[in-house]
C-alpha cells in the first residue's frame, strides 16, 4: 500500500517550497495524484527523489528552506 503525504507535509519533510513540489510533481519527478480537491505525493517517490539528490550532490535548481533559528 502506498504511503501518500499532503503537498504540505511534503515540504515539511523535504525543505522544499511548495510551488517546487508541485513542479516535480508536473515534471513527473515524484508521483503525485489529485484527491478529491487536493494533491497528494508519494513518500517513496519523495524520498527517492531526496536521496539520489543528495547523491548527485545537486548545485542547480531550488534548495531546501533554510529553518530560522531562534535569537
Amino acid at each position: 500500500m502506498e504511503d501518500w503525504l499532503t503537498t504540505y507535509e511534503a515540504v515539511q519533510l523535504s525543505g522544499y517550497e511548495l510551488d517546487y513540489i508541485r513542479k516535480l510533481v508536473r515534471a513527473q519527478k515524484i508521483i503525485g495524484r489529485k484527491w478529491g480537491q487536493s494533491w497528494q505525493v508519494s513518500r517513496k517517490s519523495l524520498l527517492e527523489f531526496l536521496k539520489n539528490r543528495e547523491k548527485q550532490g545537486e548545485k542547480r535548481g531550488r534548495k531546501p528552506k533554510q529553518k530560522a533559528s531562534g535569537n
